[in-house]
């Protein structure tokens, strides 16, 4: 497991075990001392469990936001109701450490595959990551954006792109 998952595991352990959050690790890696945003997934019993993230950092490093969105994610998510101590052993988790957002001209530049997309529209904003079950073209992106945003099919929106890296 590699240790941006283990961090994420550890936190959501601890937390939904004995109500407390863990700290980041006193040596951080590279890649937990860079600033990010990250979004922890967690799926089990087939299907999504929760996911939380934060588009830009909000932390002062990716470790920090790695251990608040796993919390939340496992806690918060108010699609599903709050993970038990008991479900804990059959859960996957993954972590998505967000590059930087670049503005594209139309949807012609977007790729499902690769890329996830924010869709902007005045103070609204909609993010999908990439790569999603269900998810196989840029329209299907921009649709669920918008429906997570309320932005309606009228409203003109601004598109941007980003990539990942996804940790298992």
């Amino acid at each position: 497991m590699h240790p941006l998952v283990e961090l994420a595991v550890r936190a959501i352990n601890t937390f939904v075990k004995d109500g407390k959050r863990i700290e980041p690790p006193p040596l951080l890696s590279e890649e937990m001392k860079e600033k990010a945003g990250v979004f922890v997934s967690i799926h089990g019993g087939g299907g999504l469990k929760g996911c939380i993230g934060t588009m830009v950092p909000t932390k002062t490093n990716v470790a920090e936001e790695i251990i608040a969105n796993a919390v939340a994610a496992a806690t918060q998510d108010p699609r599903f109701p709050p993970i038990k101590a008991a479900e804990l052993e059959g859960l996957e988790v993954s972590v998505d450490v967000l590059g930087k957002a670049e503005k594209v001209k139309d949807v012609s530049e977007l790729d499902a595959k690769i890329y996830g997309v924010i869709v902007v529209s005045g103070g609204k904003k909609g993010l999908l990551l990439p790569d999603l079950e269900g998810m196989h073209t840029p329209e299907q992106q921009i649709e669920m954006c918008r429906k997570k945003a309320w932005i309606d099919k009228s409203e003109p929106v601004e598109l941007f792109r980003f990539k990942v890296k996804r940790y298992h």
